[in-house]
């Protein structure tokens, strides 16, 4: 009934009822949900280069065969995952906190350790043993299930903890690929240390943060120092590589980036499709690729808006009527704030009962979005106020410096001479906290910085506001 596999990084027997194929298969469905739902970040430069590093670990690994993927995602937040099959990502967050191509070696090392060592296969195996879905239930109307079914089959797969031995186990992996490529291990314990200091300045993401899925970087530090000492080696001839990763992460996008769309309180805007929606206040809001959402204190309403098929409000009605499982009232044509418009209520089936909603269906620059919001079928009628205002709010963005707002770029600098942090940060200006410049730099208040050093700054504004509620 269940199934043993040796690990071919470990050695070590390990439950197994998801065959390579499938492995692979399923992560590359949910590689595709990724780009999808979180966006690759556009720069094929950087796209390369983490290709490169990532390649030249995993060729080295106990499982070369696999169609290893590596990528950058566009999100702010430190962070870095693997899906099965070898589909690994970093964020561009991660990217600008980085100091050095053996740092990225390290973080890179440590996912292709989760792939190598099967940790993923492993956890769905003992939830498929255990009959423990990854969905969270079934909604037969596929535009209703792309708001409420945010942790899906396929990116639930982010979602999966790892126990603290699986984590030491990818450090340990990543220990000894960063040293099978000619890195110098010893960065990695930087990298500990800067998640430490992170853990505290975290900003939105579109992905769940490093933490939740990392846990305790402090101990972890500590073993990973011990087995390096171990090694007894110099690692004389080894890579750092810090200036040449520097070069690379030079303009990268810091921090939220407002061009995709921000939220100033519980109003969200958005400078290139040039609207604005207002979100009920009190609400946990989520700004991701393919759509903005809103959902209720209680976790029991839901409201978003998303880009709809179909090439007027009209044809976009009649699509989403037709769908299996839903019942509307009859569609009203009508205006939303000057712009042509059609409504109704529905009904929806699943599997844990009815819902209940409304949808409008909004006609703006050639584009048709769906506004939508549903709760529990008993508790419509105590929220059919509050979404209703919250569709009702959608419009033209007109305001001039909200429409001219551009994202802040990492900025690297060459220092003209020897000086300290605090005198760097007077030096180069950024709208950044100071805290947030020495994490990003790695250095500590009072450090002296030699003539010559290589430093990070940001260049820009922060006007996009800090983050969602």
């Amino acid at each position: 009934m269940t199934g043993c596999a040796t690990n071919p990084a470990t050695g070590e027997k390990q439950l197994s009822l998801v065959g390579t194929q499938q492995e692979i298969a399923m992560g590359r469905q949910a590689s595709q949900e990724v780009a999808a739902s979180i966006g690759l970040y556009d720069d094929p430069g950087l796209q390369a280069y983490v290709a490169r590093v990532g390649d030249s670990l995993a060729a080295r690994s106990e499982r070369p065969e696999l169609p290893w993927t590596f990528g950058v995602v566009d999100d702010p937040a430190v962070n870095a995952f693997a899906l099965p099959g070898g589909f690994i990502y970093v964020t561009r967050g991660i990217l600008a906190h980085l100091d050095s191509e053996a740092e990225l070696a390290a973080v890179l090392g440590h996912e292709i350790g989760h792939v190598t060592a099967r940790h993923s296969v492993e956890r769905i195996s003992k939830a498929q043993l255990a009959n423990v879905g990854l969905g969270v239930g079934s909604i037969l109307s596929s535009d209703i299930a792309r708001f409420g079914d945010l942790a899906n089959a396929g990116l639930g797969l982010l979602f999966l903890k790892y126990s603290r031995d699986d984590e030491r186990q990818a450090d340990d992996l990543g220990l000894r690929y960063a040293i099978r490529g000619g890195y110098d291990p010893r960065p990695m314990t930087d990298v500990f240390t800067l998640l430490e200091r992170v853990s505290q300045l975290q900003q939105a993401s579109r992905v769940p943060d490093w933490l939740a899925s990392h846990p305790s970087p402090e101990n972890r530090r500590a073993l990973i120092a011990a087995k390096i000492d171990s090694t007894r080696s110099s690692f004389e001839g080894t890579r750092v590589d810090r200036d040449r990763h520097l070069r690379e992460i030079d303009g990268v996008v810091f921090g939220l980036n407002p061009r995709e769309g921000f939220f100033r309180a519980n109003v969200f805007y958005h400078p290139d499709l040039r609207f604005q929606l207002e979100f009920p206040r009190g609400w946990k809001t989520a700004n991701q690729k393919q759509q903005v959402l809103a959902v209720s204190p209680r976790q029991d309403a839901i409201v978003g808006l998303a880009l709809a098929k179909g090439g007027s409000a009209e044809a976009a009605a009649r699509t989403f009527a037709s769908q299996q499982g839903l019942r509307t009232s009859a569609f009203r044509r009508g205006d939303l704030n000057g712009l042509s418009a059609a409504s109704a209520e529905f009904e929806a089936r699943t599997q844990q009962g009815t819902l209940r909603g409304a949808v409008v269906f909004v006609e703006d620059e050639g584009r048709v979005y769906q506004l939508l919001g549903y709760t529990a079928g008993q508790l419509w009628g105590g929220y059919q106020r509050e979404i209703g205002a919250a569709i009702a709010s959608f419009d033209r963005l007109t305001d001039q410096r909200i429409l001219a707002i551009q994202p802040q770029r990492l900025e690297i600098v060459k220092l003209p001479s020897a000086m300290t942090v605090e005198q760097f940060a007077a030096r180069y200006p950024a709208d950044l906290s100071r805290d947030m410049l020495a994490v990003i730099n790695q250095v500590r208040p009072g450090d002296r910085l030699e003539a010559g050093t290589l430093m990070k700054t940001v260049a820009g504004e922060d006007v996009s506001g800090r983050s969602p509620q």
